[in-house]
């Protein structure tokens, strides 16, 4: 499943604060403005798209429900990939998908990148894209999604410790320790070249 082009608006505090007080407007653009990033990150986890589906769309109805319940988040998107995160661990729980998330073999986590998008026109990077393909592979499923999140999303270390329910030191390890497992494979130059080009093309398709 390729990455869907997602919209170039980050919730506003106003905006946020207009739909708690039920503006359904503004509750239709939070759900226009997450839905897709929402789902292409829940496909990360599970290719079941009815089981996401299901998942995105019960959090938007609790979100409605609980509106006036709701605290002001630093970052809404911050709070709707967590949410989403321990909302799909609920239901593959109980579909006994897996059983308990307590290390990082407990929970599946596939991070693909369609590479042609990226060095479209450049030939002498399909070695690289196939190492670094073959590498990411290797990681667990929480080294995955460290480097997914700190460098696909751009998240500061910050954020992606909040979303995966770790401490700022654990975050720090565990991306150390996962870019220390790609340079197995992947010299560190080509890491950055690699990293940066993906925050680039986030960039331009959110503003596209």
């Amino acid at each position: 499943m390729p990455l869907k082009k997602v919209q170039h608006h980050e919730t506003s505090s106003m905006e946020w604060s207009s739909f708690k007080e039920g503006d359904w407007n503004a509750y239709m653009q939070l759900y226009n403005t997450h839905f897709k990033a929402l789902n292409n990150y829940g496909y990360k986890f599970t290719r079941d798209v009815s089981l996401i589906e299901d998942a995105v769309h019960d959090l938007f109805v609790h979100l409605w429900a609980k509106r006036s319940q709701l605290g002001d988040p630093v970052s809404v998107k911050n709070y709707l990939y967590k949410s989403l995160r321990n909302l799909l661990f609920r239901k593959m729980e109980t579909q006994q998908r897996f059983v308990k998330i307590e290390s990082d073999e407990d929970y599946p986590f596939n991070f693909e990148v369609s590479f042609d998008t990226v060095f479209i026109a450049d030939e002498s990077k399909k070695d690289l894209q196939r190492k670094l393909k073959e590498a990411i592979q290797t990681l667990s499923a929480r080294q995955q999604e460290i480097i997914y999140l700190r460098f696909y999303e751009g998240l500061s270390y910050e954020e992606a410790a909040d979303i995966m329910n770790l401490n700022i030191s654990s975050t720090y390890k565990l991306l150390y320790k996962a870019i220390g497992k790609l340079q197995e494979r992947v010299k560190l130059v080509d890491l950055l070249m690699i990293f940066t080009v993906f925050a680039s093309k986030k960039a331009l398709l959110e503003i596209n």
